[in-house]
């Protein structure tokens, strides 16, 4: 398993699979490049944001997926982003859940329920393992009284 590695689909190819996050990707404001190479087998998907999406974070604006072959399906490996801001964590977290459910739903309306999407047990984003960063605080140099909320 890969460092990255996020889901997993049984019952279908890595092509279609990618082709999924494309789909996902364009209708959520995002140009997508795909490339394919034969040696290794991998489909790579890249999303740059090019139209304004509040449920997207800044940290979101540039995405890259590797998904690879695995017996009877496919495999993604989250590449992009690695560091997401501690305060743009919820709605990336969101982003993610909702680019899950969007590729499960695919997924078994294109099999007719044969095929299947999980996560992979034990994987991780990679910004859930990474430090959250924090902006530094807001100094109060000068002596002003702030207002306590």
């Amino acid at each position: 398993m890969a460092p990255n590695d996020w889901i997993r689909v049984r019952g279908i190819g890595r092509e279609r699979f990618a082709s999924y996050m494309a789909e996902f990707l364009e209708t959520a404001g995002f140009a997508v490049e795909r490339a394919e190479t034969a040696e290794p087998s991998e489909s790579h998907v890249r999303a740059h944001l090019t139209r304004t999406n509040p449920a997207i974070p800044t940290s979101g604006g540039e995405l890259a997926f590797r998904v690879y072959p695995t017996s009877g399906g496919a495999a993604a490996e989250w590449e992009l982003p690695t560091i997401v801001q501690a305060a743009e964590r919820a709605r990336m977290d969101r982003f993610a859940r909702e680019l899950l459910a969007h590729l499960e739903r695919s997924v078994l309306t294109e099999s007719h329920g044969t095929a299947k999407v999980t996560r992979i047990p034990g994987s991780h984003l990679p910004w859930e393992s990474a430090p959250a960063i924090v902006p530094p605080a807001v100094s109060n140099a000068g002596g002003a009284r702030g207002v306590s909320l």
